[in-house]
């Protein structure tokens, strides 16, 4: 994911040397503030995937939403503001069962409204007798979902699956099998932090 942020550095450090050489360095710097933004807006640190039967997060960010409908069900919804990593992760290893690409609007992502309402992408990953759906969805800044896996994939828990360009949201779902072990407000990590415990495997 890292690539990304060379090719938007690369395109702005080009821009600050034609402003400095047209007009001057001074007005070329705020050129390269954002050339150094981007690197470090894609970044792709390391992370270590806890072992068990566990779901982690898909996303770094903060919990805004924990529901849970009346057939027992869970939704945990992460917000991811500009200055999170924004590289995307599966919650569980399986098979790739779907991925499916809906338009939508551009709501501020941390809103309820912005879960069915806006751009998203939609993905579904059978393992180890369950089932997780998670949705990378776009902000009102984000304007860019990428994806790099596609049905029939295998994959492992916590391997990375794709980013969202720019402020976004992410979205998963769970079964009645899970029990949910975090709550709205606090920050996870994408891949590292345990969202759910199987109730059995």
């Amino acid at each position: 994911m890292v690539i990304f942020g060379i090719y938007y550095a690369l395109g702005l450090i080009a821009a600050g040397a034609l402003v400095t050489w047209l007009l001057s360095w001074y007005w070329a710097v705020p050129l390269y503030i954002l050339a150094a933004f981007c690197l470090y807006f894609f970044r792709d640190p390391e992370r270590a995937i806890p072992d068990g039967p566990v779901a982690v997060a898909p996303a770094d960010g903060k919990i805004v939403a924990v529901k849970r409908d009346a057939a027992g069900a869970n939704r945990i919804s992460i917000f991811l503001n500009i200055f999170d990593v924004h590289v995307n992760r599966t919650p569980i290893g399986g098979k790739v069962e779907c991925v499916k690409y809906q338009k939508g609007q551009f709501l501020v992502a941390s809103k309820e409204a912005a879960s069915h309402s806006n751009e998203q992408n939609i993905m579904t990953v059978d393992g180890d007798g369950t089932r997780v759906v998670f949705k990378q969805i776009a902000g009102l800044i984000a304007r860019r979902i990428v994806c790099y896996k596609k049905p029939g994939d295998l994959v492992d828990k916590g391997e990375r699956i794709g980013l969202i360009k720019f402020g976004s949201r992410v979205d998963v779902f769970l079964g009645p099998e899970w029990k949910v072990t975090v709550r709205e407000g606090e920050r996870v990590s994408a891949g590292s932090s345990v969202i759910a415990q199987r109730n059995s495997v």
